[in-house]
This record gives structure tokens, C-alpha cells and sequence, in this order.
């Protein structure tokens, strides 16, 4: 396996101000590394289609597959289309079964438990930036993970990257 071959997604709900947000993150399923985010104040295709050019323009990938639930967001026509046009290869969880995406559901696990379920915000603002600190310091970079052998995932990728080096070279 290697980086930027598939790629999964979800959307989750936290509360700032009295008022539900919605997350969507896109992850790097070699790495476990969010490589894209994007919160706002509707569970719609818009925030789909916002987060994901984000993970592409930063990696472009060949032969993505697309990993995510069956809900409207993703289902819908726009995003379908965004897909297509990238030729991105689209996958679903069968309806009931989340542990099929189980690597966002445990993102969202521990998002909450060891970042936005311990604050209060008081704007979007306020928690835009906590979600940041907590993806950019502390999850990619510093948290490791058993099915990484106990690397980040910023470090999985540099450890791929750096082995790989050579085959492309030579």
C-alpha cells in the first residue's frame, strides 16, 4: 500500500455557541493523516465539495478510490460529478454498518474526547482554530498509532516517502 491510493471521509457534529457545526474530514487511509478539512453550518454537499478539493489540490492522486457512508452529501449529484471529473473512483459503507469507516469514526472518537468535548467555544471562529491545533499539533504530528507501528502519520508518510525515494531515482 501507499500514500494518496484511497482515501475515506466523514462528517460529524460539534457545538459552539449553542450552535451545531458540521465537520467534514478527508484521511489519507495509508497514514491515517487528515489531509483535509472543512466545518460549517450545514451537513450539505457543499461541505463535501469544499473539503475534498482541499485534499487534491494539496496531493493530487492517480487512481484515487474515494471511501465514505451513503449519506446526501455524498451521494449527491454535485459531488458525484466533482468524482467523475477527477476520475476518482467512488466507494460506500453499506447503510448500518459505520465500523466500515472506521478510521474517521476513531478520528472523530478522539477529536472529541481529547480536544472539543473538553472546551467551550464561543464562535466558529474559536473552534476552527481548536480543530486546527489539534489536527496540525497534535494528531498528524504527534499522536501515534498501534497500526502504525506506533509512528504519527506524518511520520508513516515521511518513513514511505524516504524508502521510496530510491525506486523513483533509479
Amino acid at each position: 500500500m501507499a500514500p494518496n491510493l484511497a482515501w475515506a471521509s466523514n462528517i460529524t457534529s460539534i457545538k459552539a455557541n449553542g450552535k451545531w457545526h458540521y465537520l467534514c474530514i478527508v484521511m489519507n487511509l495509508f497514514s491515517r493523516k487528515v489531509i483535509s478539512w472543512h466545518i460549517c453550518d450545514n451537513a450539505n454537499a457543499v461541505l463535501v465539495i469544499t473539503a475534498f478539493p482541499k485534499a487534491y489540490d494539496k496531493r493530487p492522486p492517480y487512481g484515487l478510490i474515494f471511501h465514505s457512508d451513503q449519506g446526501t452529501p455524498y451521494t449527491s449529484y454535485a459531488f458525484r460529478q466533482l468524482l467523475d471529473s477527477l476520475h476518482v473512483v467512488q466507494s460506500f459503507s453499506k447503510k448500518g454498518y459505520p465500523f466500515v469507516n472506521a478510521c474517521c469514526e476513531c478520528f472523530f472518537k478522539y477529536l472529541k474526547k481529547e480536544q472539543t468535548n473538553r472546551k467551550c467555544y464561543s464562535s466558529l471562529k474559536e473552534l476552527q482554530l481548536s480543530i486546527l491545533e489539534y489536527m496540525e499539533g497534535y494528531y498528524n504530528s504527534k499522536r501515534p498509532h498501534i497500526t502504525l507501528g506506533m509512528l504519527t502519520p506524518s511520520e508513516a508518510e515521511a518513513l514511505y516517502w524516504e524508502q521510496n525515494a530510491s525506486f523513483s531515482l533509479g
